[in-house]
């Protein structure tokens, strides 16, 4: 795109007439990305400034360079003859008109799903995303687990993207001709606005417990964050929300679209009864204002009743036949990380899953307490750099629902590992536990205690494959590791 064509109305001041046709190739504000003949944009942060990323920025073969003229104790910067420099107001607003121009606004040619809350998103995403599928449409993904554009599977850096390669990949997926993209809308992402310009055709709204008050600071502040992606709806778009949670109640008033709810314990839009739990899945009716429905899933909790039936109320807001949606629901065999069991010949049952909140924990083992009355053993611990209120709490949780606990390391990232175990362990009031910082032995050590019927947990990291410490980040694939460790038991 022809820069003046691409700034037209958005830059007021001048621009160099040698640049006024230059064809800009490549939008970016992250400086190692492929640069030539591009602009650059060089954005304040709370870690690192932007501007002082220019100079690899050029040596990419950056053209264009924004930079905010308000920018004030910063080194000068020594800029190449070759090379044009725009002077704005505020970056990360400029950033934003152009990065939608750029891409084409994608958001006006897809149909975005958001999904938010605490606990619950990822499951969700893949609930509608397999019922796009039995529609026969086309659907992209992009979440915790990885983005999934078209044929593509590409890494998951955030739960929610960067502004950039939302528009980025939005346009991509509209170039595909796909119809819908679910998005998992963290409460960060939010916040940061990095779903700005993404004109959503509907959201969900899982619920709100104690997570990332690290970053928030308290409650209020989260559900702040997570009603932005309601306030910001279309009166022709819709809402779907769970009334069971308090935090969905309130969020209610706060939307202009129209509003879809769904419930367990109080009447509802889409609501459930009937509901049999057993370790093989779950069965039950959902009952809507059209009539109601049998369903059998293969997955089991409370918990996953909920996620089924937000996924449900999302496809009838999208006038799906009620057997599509439930052809698509029992479709999906299970969803990476979550309550993901581990198939093995010793008759115990193990299960992994990405809990690593207080409630997200209380929901697992709860889940399993419903289909079991069997010892469960629990391998958990907590990340580092994270919200340390909610260690012992977590701690409290699985010295209640859990028979027997192993507390190790999860990411631990800059802290010392041994000192969030000691955290964690606060919140026991009964000697049923014993710490190990070594994952990989606190898990041999839990499927050596297990014996036949019994059930292992193993929390905190799912689908991830790696761990993070603070000088490096290893492999760790806790479904490989299971059955390299299971093929050594006697």
């Amino acid at each position: 795109m022809r820069l003046s064509e691409l700034i037209d109305g958005i830059y007021t001041r001048p621009l160099p007439g040698a640049y006024k046709d230059f064809d800009v190739l490549n939008l970016s504000c992250d400086s190692r990305e492929e640069q030539k003949d591009g602009l650059f944009v060089a954005l304040g942060g709370t870690k690192f400034n932007g501007e002082d990323f220019i100079k690899d920025a050029i040596a990419q073969g950056a053209k264009i360079i924004v930079k905010q003229s308000s920018s004030m104790g910063l080194k000068p910067l020594s800029i190449p003859d070759q090379v044009c420099v725009l002077d704005v107001d505020d970056s990360k607003y400029f950033l934003h008109c152009i990065g939608q121009r750029f891409y084409g606004n994608p958001s006006d040619k897809i149909k975005s799903v958001g999904v938010t809350g605490t606990n619950g998103k990822t499951t969700i995403t893949y609930l509608i995303e397999s019922i796009i599928h039995a529609t026969a449409k086309r659907c992209g993904v992009i979440g915790t687990v990885n983005y999934r554009i078209g044929d593509k599977i590409l890494p998951s850096k955030n739960t929610t993207p960067g502004f950039l390669d939302n528009q980025r990949y939005l346009a991509q997926l509209v170039s595909l001709g796909v119809d819908y993209c679910v998005m998992e809308a963290s409460s960060h992402a939010l916040d940061q606005g990095r779903l700005e310009g993404i004109h959503f055709n509907s959201g969900i709204f899982t619920n709100l417990t104690q997570d990332h008050l690290d970053y928030h600071k308290d409650m209020e502040s989260y559900f702040r964050a997570k009603s932005l992606l309601f306030k910001n709806l279309s009166s022709t778009a819709v809402a779907i929300i769970n009334v069971d949670d308090q935090y969905g109640k309130l969020l209610c008033p706060l939307t202009n679209s129209k509003i879809v709810t769904y419930a367990i314990d109080r009447p509802a839009d889409v609501h459930a009864q009937n509901i049999i739990y057993h370790l093989s899945g779950s069965r039950f009716e959902i009952v809507f204002a059209q009539g109601q429905i049998k369903i059998h899933t293969r997955f089991i909790g409370k918990h996953n009743i909920y996620n089924i039936l937000a996924a449900f109320a999302w496809g009838l807001s999208q006038n799906v036949n009620p057997e599509r949606i439930r052809q698509g629901i029992e479709n999906l065999i299970h969803v990476p990380g979550r309550l993901e069991s581990v198939d093995n010949d010793k008759g115990i049952f193990i299960f992994i899953d990405y809990a690593h909140t207080e409630d997200g924990l209380v929901n697992v083992l709860k889940a399993l307490r419903a289909v079991s009355s069997e010892k469960i053993i629990l391998v958990f611990g907590c990340g580092g750099d994270r919200d340390h209120t909610k260690r012992p709490k977590m701690g409290r949780a699985a010295c209640t629902l859990a028979d027997y606990s192993i507390v190790t390391t999860d990411n631990s990232r800059s802290e010392d590992p041994q000192a969030i175990i000691d955290e964690v362990v606060v919140g026991f009031t009964e000697n049923n536990y014993e710490t190990c910082v070594d994952r990989k032995e606190a898990i041999n050590r839990a499927l050596k205690l297990a014996q036949e019927d019994q059930i292992v947990l193993i929390a905190g990291k799912g689908h991830e494959d790696y761990q993070v410490f603070k000088d490096r980040t290893i492999a760790f694939n806790e479904r490989e590791i299971v059955k390299e460790l299971l093929g050594e038991l006697p």
